[in-house]
């Protein structure tokens, strides 16, 4: 881990975590953290045939035969008890024969029959499921993930077999307070919600978008060691504008144009009050909620609730470590990040989410002051359909209005309102190319050739919508056309590319699952009451220092996949850090806010580090009360 606070005034969370990582790690002496996730007898009330029917605590052939004779279960399985490392082998070797006979015809893609495999283990066997997701992470998440869980979501009528996850809806309206009680969990630690609004960048999907909160979760559990037990996706179906669903007769949700206005703030707001009412210290992220709802939610709630947006300030954080990792790949100190000029294509949530971050980060390392925020804002020029957004803008959406270019700088640098993206990047010759957009292919050959005017020695182009079709180019063009010695960052995963003199071209996936389930984790175990921008940006700057110096200069700014529950472990301690320094922290569990505080940074790792759930097979105990 490379040192870089002679670089960069940032939080001294940050200059204290790069500091002690850097030290030997040494044994812990004073203190010792009993795990308390797993390992602990389970409690059941079925037995027999319900157990084998459960997701929840079916072991399959795994059960003991002290077992199956407790819980009545001899007889019910084949006689021969196998381990679970036996079940994985033998479940690899059948996903892999069914692969290809699962796919329904030569159009259907292989990913979806992929997740169709894995969601018939999910129904099954939950513990069996996660131990085949975290040991091939690399592998799955993009099933489970984008870009795969775009297609099931489009397709999720078809593909619903049974329910996962709780439906509030418009006609549930007062109603909702004693719906929660439905949930058969006295715990829950972290819902995903969205209202199908805006799913990934496909639209407008209604119920069908309760597949990416369903997927979120996956990644909660296999990244950050949140119980399954305690996930619930939530789908919040206030109608759906998309016509082709408003004339399905097949379609699963309300047949009738969204909710708006206030009536639409009022189903939001209900089921909050149900969902804290019932789980006080819950977690709930906001996802793919429409970009004009986004973050006048955001702003509604963050200050009252344990909330996030993770379109918003997930999306953000991870492009904030991205960019911070292109400085460093060009050999420069982050201090010279407020110097980078940085043109963004797309003005919707996650693009003004961006532009906040990067002007918040940008400005704190010019001195934090209003002059720092005018500087800082200088260094973008946003454009999105009808081309640069200027203050001669008719109709601008007031989020966007702090990035629209003035005028007369605009004129000066030989740009007009509305300019297209060609002649921003061919005027401004950017050190950083950023879309967010979701059109693909934004970024044409003629954007790229442009781009090869760019004043920086090494280019960073930030293909960053998802699902893959809607990434605003590939790295094979953007290597191509622009030359070998870009930075190359997407939102969905591609190849190393091959380049002709031998190099490797990386493919950096700037993927928000490197941040939300350390954000979720570290909040839960901080006992924060709210996320706050400083335990975003610890977050952020977590994962920008977690590459080495040799790996940045080689073109790699994002760490594998393979490594993300260390990732995540190490992002949530960041965020348990910055919640105790700014006194917010209240303990978790036999944690108290006291004792929290006395904890060293590997203290703080341990702890977190013991309070990640492991896919174990607990021994299950009857008892009829």
């Amino acid at each position: 881990m490379s040192n870089f606070s002679n670089q960069i005034r940032a939080s001294s969370a940050l200059i204290k975590r790069l500091k002690q990582r850097q030290q030997p790690v040494m044994l812990m002496q004073t203190r010792s953290f009993t795990t308390t996730e797993g390992h602990r007898p389970t409690i059941v009330q079925k037995r027999s045939i319900d157990i084998l029917h459960d997701p929840w605590f079916n072991k399959g052939t795994a059960f003991s035969m002290t077992e199956r004779d407790r819980l009545d279960l001899r007889g019910l399985l084949p006689p021969n008890v196998m381990s679970a490392e036996q079940q994985i082998e033998r479940y690899m070797v059948d996903l892999k024969r069914l692969e290809v006979q699962a796919r329904d015809g030569p159009s259907d893609p292989n990913a979806l029959a992929k997740w169709r495999i894995l969601n018939r283990l999910h129904d099954r066997n939950e513990v069996m499921y996660y131990k085949v997701l975290i040991k091939n992470i690399e592998e799955y998440a993009p099933v489970v993930y984008t870009p795969t869980v775009g297609l099931v979501c489009q397709n999720y009528g078809g593909l619903f077999r049974r329910p996962r996850g709780m439906y509030f809806s418009a006609e549930d309206r007062g109603e909702m307070m004693s719906m929660v009680y439905n949930w058969p969990a006295d715990q829950v630690d972290m819902i995903v919600v969205t209202d199908g609004s805006r799913i990934l960048g496909l639209g407008d999907l209604g119920v069908q978008g309760i597949g990416i909160a369903i997927g979120k979760l996956d990644l909660y559990v296999a990244a950050a060691g949140i119980n399954p037990q305690r996930v619930l996706p939530v789908m919040i179906d206030v109608g759906t504008n998309n016509e082709k669903l408003l004339k399905d007769p097949l379609y699963l949700g309300l047949q009738e144009h969204r909710l708006d206005g206030d009536e639409y703030v009022a189903v939001i707001d209900e089921f909050m009050e149900a969902v804290f009412t019932r789980w006080p210290n819950v977690i709930v992220q906001f996802e793919d909620f429409e970009s004009k709802w986004a973050f006048k939610l955001l702003q509604r709630y963050r200050n009252t609730y344990r909330m996030f947006n993770d379109d918003v300030q997930g999306t953000a954080g991870v492009a904030i470590a991205g960019l911070l990792g292109a400085v460093r790949a060009q050999g420069r100190p982050m201090i010279d990040f407020p110097k980078q000029k940085i043109v963004v294509a797309g003005a919707g949530s996650a693009g003004i989410g961006v532009l906040n971050t990067a002007r918040k980060t940008m400005a704190r390392m010019l001195g934090n002051n209003e002059s720092a925020f005018d500087s800082a804002q200088r260094q973008f020029w946003v454009v999105d359909a009808k081309g640069l957004i200027t203050e001669e803008r008719e109709n601008i959406d007031p989020d966007a209005l702090p990035f629209a270019g003035k005028i007369k700088e605009i004129n000066r640098q030989g740009l007009r309102e509305g300019a297209s993206l060609v002649e921003v990047v061919q005027q401004v010759k950017p050190d950083v190319l950023l879309g967010l957009s979701a059109v693909g292919g934004l970024f044409s050959k003629e954007v790229l050739e442009a781009l090869k005017g760019s004043t920086s020695t090494r280019p960073a182009i930030f293909a960053m919508s998802n699902p893959t079709k809607n990434a605003e180019c590939t790295p094979e063009a953007a290597f191509s056309i622009v030359g070998e010695n870009i930075i190359f960052a997407s939102g969905s995963p591609f190849k190393d590319v091959d380049l002709e003199n031998g190099l490797i071209g990386h493919c950096n996936q700037g993927n928000n699952m490197y941040l939300f389930p350390g954000i979720g984790l570290g909040t839960l175990l901080s006992g924060s009451r709210i996320i706050t921008d400083g335990m975003l940006q610890a977050a952020a700057e977590c994962l920008a220092a977690y590459m080495t110096e040799e790996e940045v200069l080689n073109g790699i700014i994002f760490p594998s996949i393979s490594s993300i529950r260390d990732i995540t472990k190490e992002v949530a301690a960041a965020v348990v850090k910055e919640a105790i320094e700014e006194d917010l922290a209240e303990g978790y569990r036999g944690m108290d806010a006291r004792e929290l505080r006395k904890l060293s940074q590997e203290e703080i790792v341990e702890y977190v580090k013991n309070n990640m759930w492991s896919p174990e097979y607990p021994k299950l105990v009857y008892r009829n009360d």
